[in-house]
């Protein structure tokens, strides 16, 4: 197992301006390199202080954003702007009065909105996303589409994007797929996400988890089985990605 960069900081406030930094700082030597950035996020609550601390400071003039195309990894299957959807602490923060300029052809979200007002099931919502990644999406790498950067968060439960514990997400080959709502873990609301299999081929993967409520799980992944099927944050257990977690997350893990 190749060891991923572990980086553990006084509280989540830390976590977040760190993140940020560090998200600024790759989105800009990507399109540096290669004239665009593909960012994959994710929902949660830091991901909301991501947001705010790439649009209210100095990071904000860091990104040449109109060169970043936005790609979400999951989502709930409820509209666009629904509370529970991933997509609308971003459109929030990132695309308001004070956002900054991404072009919106540029921003490539699980269309469930059109799904659900046209009558489409959330398979078709995951197909249609798959299509988008095939296209326009960024270069393939050992047969997924390679991010510049990919980030997760991780549910109390050791899942990453909505990929859960005993998921057919992973080992399957689809790039997206429709997940069923899970009767362990908030809200019961069936899911749609991409393929854990991306998280092997990122270029950069940031982990970033804050507060006492992870630290068993944390523990468990960093432990000394290594089981992704149980575990599938585990993938991300990797050279190139960062864990980025705050001292109450990382508790219990060994010294």
């Amino acid at each position: 197992m190749s060891e991923p960069e572990l980086v553990v900081l006084a509280d989540a406030a830390a976590v977040v301006a760190e993140g940020a930094r560090r998200i600024a700082a790759t989105l800009a030597a990507a399109v540096d390199e290669r004239g665009r950035a593909d960012w994959c996020v994710t929902g949660g609550s830091t991901s909301t202080g991501i947001y705010r601390s790439l649009v209210d400071g100095a990071l904000r003039d860091v990104v040449p954003w109109a060169a970043v195309h936005v790609w979400w990894g999951d989502d709930r299957f409820v509209p666009r702007g629904d509370p529970l959807c991933n997509v609308t602490a971003f459109d929030d923060l990132m695309l308001g009065d004070r956002g900054v300029p991404i072009p919106i052809e540029q921003l490539h979200p699980f269309r469930t909105s059109e799904a659900i007002g046209q009558g489409h099931d959330a398979a078709w919502c995951a197909a249609t996303l798959a299509e988008e990644l095939r296209s326009v999406g960024p270069p393939v790498e050992a047969g997924w589409p390679s991010f510049d950067l990919l980030m997760l968060g991780i549910g109390s439960d050791g899942h990453i994007l909505s990929v859960f514990p005993g998921s057919a997400a992973i080992g399957a080959r689809d790039l997206a797929m429709a997940i069923p709502a899970p009767n362990h873990i908030a809200p019961p609301v069936e899911r749609v996400t991409l393929n854990p299999g991306l998280v092997t081929t990122a270029r950069r993967v940031l982990v970033l988890a804050t507060g006492s409520g992870k630290a068993s799980v944390i523990g468990e992944i960093f432990g000394a089985t290594l089981d992704p099927d149980r575990w599938p944050a585990q993938l991300a257990l990797r050279a190139g990605a960062t864990w980025i977690l705050d001292e109450a997350a990382a508790a219990r893990l060994e010294p």
